[in-house]
């Protein structure tokens, strides 16, 4: 096991910084190419020769792009020190630069944001692992049924609607003709946890409705296929009761395929769910990459990549992880 863990911590390591060098040489080295230099970006485009010269000096584009490279790498480890002669200013670790409009450190914008894109995450996880497991079980357990066929159909307009759509439709219904939820928004859980909330449960449902209908038809596949195993039978043969024929044993082999996508889908979300946070005005990691990019603030637009790649390889890593604690077999490739 603890080779096992070693090998995937190394690959996960690996992916890190592969996705750091592209990451880099696509926002720092593209512009360049295609005539926008970064130093412009930073300053503007009025700016002098000599000012944009001491940009360039000062945020090292001088540089070859390796040693810019080594540069970033070394702030996100052990910080880094912009200098423009007796102009000194240091950036500690992790440091993902400075915003080109605001001049604020990258990581702390982030991580202010990081709240609410975790407490938006995490709530639609748990409704849409519910309802896909729920309406899977039911529909494998009702097979050809109209029951099925319903819970299928609702299933599927759920991930056809997008969420722009969806949003503003739960907002028009909900906040503004019923009165259920206040105005969208987000509330500190430890400030006003009621509100918190109440300021989350359209946000959570708009975007579990476009996961729920992918887990509630593989649970379906899944279930289908795992009833018609010979231990089922047996265990039915058995006397067992059905509820736990179905929980114990179906249920639980069956929602093994799930934890990989379950581990990739969050990790997507925890880099910022931008449509969602948009329509409900949540100023999460989505909110602020959509900003930075009408901005075209590309420290903050390099610094939300890289949290969302950070948090794909370490879910990834975590259900490589589990795999290896549910199935020994896995630990052998």
């Amino acid at each position: 096991m603890l080779a096992y863990l070693i090998r995937r911590i190394v690959n996960a390591i690996l992916t890190l910084l592969a996705v750091t060098l592209v990451t880099f040489f696509v926002f720092f080295m593209v512009p360049k190419i295609t005539g926008n230099d970064p130093a412009l970006l930073y300053i503007g485009k009025q700016a002098d020769a000599k000012a944009v010269q001491g940009i360039r000096i000062k945020l090292g584009l001088n540089d070859p792009i390796l040693v810019q490279y080594g540069k970033f790498v070394k702030g996100l480890v052990a910080g880094r020190d912009y200098a423009n002669g007796p102009d000194v200013q240091h950036c500690p670790a992790p440091c993902l630069g400075y915003s080109f409009k605001t001049n604020q450190e990258v990581w702390p914008l982030l991580v202010s944001d990081l709240p609410v894109t975790l407490s938006l995450a995490a709530g639609a996880a748990v409704v849409w692992v519910l309802m896909g497991v729920v309406f899977g079980v039911i529909s494998a357990l009702r097979r050809g049924t109209i029951l099925d066929r319903t819970v299928m159909t609702i299933a599927l307009g759920g991930v056809s609607l997008p969420i722009y759509f969806t949003g503003q439709l739960a907002l028009l219904i909900f906040v503004y003709q019923l009165g259920w939820f206040p105005e969208a928004g987000y509330t500190p859980i430890l400030q006003n946890p009621l509100e918190w909330f109440q300021g989350l449960v359209l946000p959570w449902v708009t975007l579990a409705l476009l996961f729920a209908a992918t887990y509630a038809r593989l649970t379906r596949a899944n279930m289908l296929e795992t009833l018609g195993e010979d231990y089922i039978r047996t265990a039915r043969a058995k006397g067992l009761r059905e509820r736990m024929v179905i929980g114990k044993h179906g249920l639980r082999s069956g929602l093994t395929p799930l934890v990989t996508v379950f581990g990739l889908d969050l990790g997507t979300l925890l880099g910022g769910a931008v449509l969602t946070e948009a329509v409900f005005n949540l100023r999460g990691l989505g909110y602020q990459a959509l900003t930075a990019i009408r901005q075209n603030d590309l420290p903050i637009i390099l610094g939300v990549t890289l949290f969302a790649a950070f948090f794909i390889v370490v879910m990834n890593l975590v259900v490589d992880l589990l795999y290896g604690v549910i199935d020994p077999r896995v630990r052998l490739g």
